[in-house]
This record gives C-alpha cells, sequence and structure tokens, in this order.
C-alpha cells in the first residue's frame, strides 16, 4: 500500500514541477528586449504555481483511478501497460503544448487557446508563415521533449513484485513488502476497504483543487496576472490550461457577454451607433463612383507616418497628402478574418469568436457587395493566396460578391512567388488588368486583399533595410505607388474611388495591445471620384467603411447596425473599440484603455465609462449575433 501512495506522490510532483520548470524556459525564448530580472523569474514561477498545480491535477485523474483500480485488480502489470499509453498519450500533448505555445507567441503575442484551431483548416495557409526549417526544428523538440518526458513517468512507475508468485505458494499465501519501486497485490479485504474508502475521500479534495477552491469563481487563467507587465502575465499562465479552457469561446456558439441589464445597456450605447446620414459633409464629386478597396495585410500605423516611419511607405504618405486621409482609424482587431469582415459587413470583431467561420450567421451579415449589387453595381474580390482560408470564400459568395479572384486563377511559377500564394507586384498586375477592362456605364466594386507583408516577409526585391518586416511593407508600398501610378493615366480613373487601409496591425517589437499604435490605421480614400484633398481627425472604426461611403453615395445603410457615417451630423459621440484574444481597448475623449477578460480588470487608463461601454458593445454584439 505505501508503494502506490508514493507512486502517485512522485507522478503529481513530477507533472506539476514538468510545468514549472517549462516557464522560465517560455521566458527565455520569448522575453527578448522585456529587461528581465532574476526577481521576474521567480515571481512568474509562483504566481503561476497555482494554476499549474491545478492543471497537474487534471493529468494527475488517471494514475490516481488506475490505483484505486489496483487495490482490487489481481495483475499490476495490466495496469501499468495502461498506463504506459496514458502516457505516451500525456507526454505528446504536454511536449506540443510548450512548443507551440512557445513557438507561437512571438507571432501573436497571447498564449496558446483554441482559438488557433480556427486558422488550421488550410494546412498550406496555416504553416506558410514560416520556413521549413523552423518546422522541423520544432516537431524535432517536441518528439525530444515528448521522449523524455515519457521515460520519466515511466521509470516512476513501479512493477509488479515478480516474486509474489513464489513466495505465496511456499509460504502460503503470505505477502511480502513492497519495497525498490515494486507493488504487491493487496490481499486482505479490510486493508482494501479501508484504503478505497481513503481514496474516495481525497476525490472532494482533488475536486476543490480542480474548481481552485472554495471561492464562489473557479480556477481561471486570470487568477495568475499579478504585474503590469503584460509579458510577466502571459508567461506566468500554464498553456495546457489555457488552451483547455478557451474551448467554450472558440466554437461557433456565440459567446455570453452579459454585463449589464438591459437598460443600463442602452444607455451606454445611447448615441454611439446611429445608422441615419443626415447633412453629410461631402468628400466626393459623384453619387455614383466606381469603388475599388483595397485592403493591405498587417499595414497598421506602426509602418506609416503614424509610427515614425514615414519613409517605409512613402507612396501612403504621398497618397494621404493628395486624397482624404482619415487619421485616427482603428482596426477593429488583430486578424484577417475578423477585420475584412469588420470592413465589408461593418460588423465589429469579437475577441474570440471568427464570424466568417460561422457560415449559418454569414448570410445573414449585410455588406458593402450585397447592397452595391443592389445599385446594379458588378461585384469581384481578388487575392493571391487561398480564398478558402477561414471559409473566406464561402462568407464572401453569401454576402453578394459575384466573382473571386484567388490563387488558382494564376499559373504555377506566379503561385511561387510567394508563400502565401501570388506577390503582391503580380497580383497587382492583374488588378490592373482586372479594372482596365471593365466596361464604362456598369459601375464596379472591387476589394483586393494583399498579402506580401506578412511572414516570413520574404518579399522578391533586394533589402531596403535591416529589418526584413519593415522591407515587406516597403515592397507592399512600392507595389501600391506602382498601381496606383498607372491607375491615374488610365480613363477608369476619373470616376473611381479608391480606398485604402489596413485589415489590422501587427506586434512589432514593443508595440502590443497595451500601446495605443497597435490598433491605430492609415484610412485614405483617392481617385478622381475624391472632390479635394482633406484631413479627417474624428475617431473612426473600420466597421464604419460601410456607412461612411453610403452616406456619401446617398444609399441607405440601416441594416449596417454597427456602423456610423462619421461625415454625418447624427455622428456626435467619437467612439472605437478594438478587441484581441484577452481583451479590448477603447479610445474616446477619456482616452486610450484596455481591459483584461481573463483577469477582469483594467491594464491601462481609467475604469470609468468608457471601458463599461466597450462591454456593452460585446454585449450588444453578442445579443445580435444569436438573433441572426
Amino acid at each position: 500500500m505505501k508503494g502506490r501512495i508514493f507512486y502517485l506522490i512522485k507522478i503529481y510532483v513530477f507533472m506539476a514541477l514538468t510545468f514549472v520548470v517549462a516557464k522560465p524556459v517560455f521566458m527565455l525564448c520569448n522575453g527578448a528586449g522585456q529587461n528581465l530580472s532574476g526577481g521576474d523569474y521567480a515571481d512568474v514561477v509562483w504566481h503561476g504555481l497555482s494554476l499549474d498545480l491545478s492543471t497537474a491535477l487534471y493529468l494527475f485523474i488517471v494514475p490516481f483511478l488506475a490505483v484505486l483500480v489496483s487495490l482490487w485488480a489481481w495483475r499490476w502489470n495490466g495496469i501499468r501497460k495502461f498506463l504506459k499509453v496514458y502516457y505516451a498519450i500525456a507526454a505528446a500533448v504536454l511536449s506540443m503544448a510548450f512548443v507551440i505555445d512557445t513557438s507561437l507567441y512571438p507571432f501573436w503575442g497571447f498564449k496558446l487557446d483554441a482559438s488557433a484551431l480556427q486558422y488550421i483548416d488550410a494546412t498550406g495557409n496555416a504553416f506558410a508563415s514560416v520556413s521549413v526549417g523552423f518546422v522541423l526544428l520544432r516537431v524535432l523538440v517536441m518528439a525530444g521533449i515528448a521522449f523524455v518526458l515519457y521515460r520519466v513517468m515511466v521509470v516512476l512507475t513501479p512493477k509488479e513484485k515478480s516474486r509474489w508468485r513464489g513466495f505465496a505458494h511456499q509460504h502460503g499465501g503470505k505477502r511480502g513488502s513492497a519495497q525498490g519501486g515494486t507493488i504487491e497485490p493487496v490481499r486482505k479485504m479490510g486493508v482494501r476497504l479501508l484504503a478505497s474508502l481513503a481514496f474516495l475521500f481525497c476525490i472532494p479534495l482533488m475536486v476543490l483543487g480542480l474548481r481552485g477552491g472554495l471561492g464562489t469563481s473557479t480556477s481561471n487563467v486570470g487568477q495568475v496576472y499579478y504585474s503590469q507587465k503584460q509579458f510577466l502575465n502571459h508567461s506566468a499562465v500554464n498553456p495546457l490550461f489555457s488552451f483547455i479552457s478557451s474551448f467554450g469561446k472558440s466554437t461557433e456558439d456565440v459567446p455570453e457577454y452579459s454585463y449589464h441589464d438591459e437598460t443600463r445597456c442602452r444607455e451606454l450605447l445611447a448615441g454611439i451607433f446611429d445608422t441615419r446620414s443626415v447633412d453629410s459633409d461631402t468628400l466626393l464629386n459623384t453619387r455614383r463612383p466606381n469603388v475599388l478597396l483595397i485592403i493591405m495585410e498587417g499595414c497598421g500605423g506602426e509602418f506609416t507616418e503614424m509610427g515614425g516611419n514615414a519613409h517605409v511607405t512613402p507612396n501612403l504618405t504621398k497618397l494621404s497628402r493628395e486624397g482624404v486621409y482619415f487619421t485616427s482609424c482603428i482596426a477593429n482587431s488583430w486578424r484577417t478574418d475578423r477585420g475584412l469582415l469588420s470592413i465589408l459587413s461593418g460588423y465589429p470583431a469579437f475577441p474570440t469568436l471568427s464570424v466568417m467561420k460561422m457560415a449559418s450567421k454569414c448570410r445573414t451579415l449585410p455588406s458593402m457587395a450585397k447592397t452595391l449589387k443592389k445599385q446594379g453595381y458588378e461585384t469581384d474580390f481578388l487575392y493571391g493566396g487561398d480564398a478558402n482560408f477561414t471559409n473566406m470564400r464561402g462568407y464572401l459568395l453569401s454576402t453578394g460578391v459575384d466573382r473571386i479572384v484567388s490563387e488558382d486563377d494564376f499559373t504555377g511559377e506566379q503561385r511561387g512567388s510567394s508563400k502565401w500564394g501570388v506577390c503582391d507586384s503580380i497580383a497587382f498586375d492583374r488588378l490592373y488588368e482586372m479594372v482596365a477592362s471593365r466596361k464604362e456605364g456598369k459601375p464596379w466594386f472591387t476589394t483586393f486583399l494583399t498579402l506580401s507583408s506578412h511572414e516570413p516577409w520574404t518579399v522578391p526585391m533586394p533589402a531596403k533595410f535591416n529589418d526584413e518586416v519593415l522591407n515587406a511593407f516597403y515592397y507592399m508600398d512600392m507595389c501600391l505607388g506602382r498601381f496606383i501610378g498607372r491607375l491615374k493615366k488610365s480613363p477608369q480613373w476619373r470616376n473611381t474611388l479608391v480606398v485604402i487601409l489596413p485589415d489590422h496591425g501587427i506586434k512589432y517589437k514593443d508595440i502590443d495591445e497595451t500601446k495605443k499604435l497597435r490598433s491605430q490605421i492609415p484610412m485614405i480614400w483617392t481617385g478622381g471620384a475624391v472632390r479635394r484633398p482633406a484631413r479627417i481627425g474624428m475617431l473612426c472604426n473600420q466597421a464604419d467603411v460601410p456607412a461612411t461611403l453610403f452616406g456619401q453615395m446617398g444609399i441607405s445603410h440601416a441594416d449596417f447596425t454597427f456602423s456610423r457615417d462619421i461625415m454625418s451630423k447624427t455622428y456626435r459621440r467619437q467612439f472605437t473599440i478594438h478587441t484581441f484574444p484577452e481583451g479590448f481597448s477603447t479610445l474616446d475623449a477619456s482616452g486610450f484603455n484596455v481591459y483584461d477578460l481573463n483577469s477582469n480588470q483594467v491594464t491601462v487608463g481609467g475604469t470609468g465609462k468608457a471601458i463599461e461601454t466597450g462591454k456593452a458593445i460585446l454585449q450588444a454584439m453578442s445579443k445580435d449575433l444569436r438573433n441572426r
């Protein structure tokens, strides 16, 4: 009996220590530029310990039940074989959690969670951001970690006492003692019953450990947050717990955001979402321009004059002075699928849910293409990559796009020009051909999504900077400038409105979600249809593009519930929201604020009306989506 108890203690301690050791490794791999001290490592381990102990209990359940069964089973070896299979699975899961979490963090800036599963339906795209060597190295590391973990857990598992049978025959069934890492059958009925009762008594204690104590709140990611420095909080989070606990937030079930009663929610949202256009300032010289929407992959404000990098995107800088420049535009989200839907459907983004992947909801959304088709416009969409990624094709077709041009419409040689498909220079050439071939008299709406300014940042041009990220955005900007130059010389320019903005920004150096620049994006309206150059300083979101455009065109946008015409006199309360997996940020007259959904606390700014308004927006969005 003593051997079984020692075994359970050893295996639980080992599982917990595995999580503890993983934390400083994560910090070493991702802590460049964080100015970490020895105290930071100790604090991360200490504050993350409660979640590590709780998560280790989940893995401990199977060995615990196996020992309980062994009290009544005749042979331990059969149970040991079962445990070896379990340990192989557990070792593989642990190694994958550690390596994937550590590897994804530099790209995404948050801990591993189930939202990662939303982007593996197109395997080629999922691995396009990294090199083959990057993937192979991590596969080897995962295999090595899994092997070590498995071997240790097997060594800790005691063997059945091999001399039991002969000993029993010679001594009338008397038992020897368990020692030297061996297990012998428990023969006496009284010992079995007492031991079983003791084990059963431990089950409620384990349940308390799993839920995190007797308090009203259960174990959650936010319980380990302790610092104003998000990297330290993220380091303290157990990646396996983060992944498992996020499943309920990443399925097609609409998340439940319930912060206020209906009356309070309406009060907080009063004056924010008005679907009318009243005496809008005129930006265009025609009511029915052709509309070309260029969505730049990842080109957040940090790569423009907003972030002091006008030299990286000189053509954007030039266009901002020639056309209408919206200087205070905020991205709704951090991913292409969410940003694209925000722009095209005027629908804000959820922190963890990809609405684009919800086919049953997509067809109920309003869209610019759907509205313009009713006005006689031809609609198409160009993307040099895989249009099936994140259900993009399904969303576009269900919301009014007549024709989709993707990597399948290019030659094999052209498709090999970028890890993601077709490089921007080739795709911009195709865009020019599509626009130039349009017949006069039939208005058109074309959307183009670029792709070269994305990991792994490989572009077909000599290096301009000693920074591959800046090179990629310089290349994208160069392709854009060349295209606009050609378009200006074509007959199409005169009656065309070109709307240019990114799908989202990216985490670059120390610009993370706690910085306002992380969500700031440039938006420029140019083309022959623009009346005159202007700078618009009012706060706006990507989701405001449809209502603002339709306000200029005299088209009703009443079905765009969350889109505002910022040029209308009805736009009096300026407010923006940006969401990311762990929370949201707001920007209004009170300033920039960030709210963490894991710890339910403000991490940047104040705790006033802006945060409560952000919560009310999430609540209104979730209610709206559930009802669709």
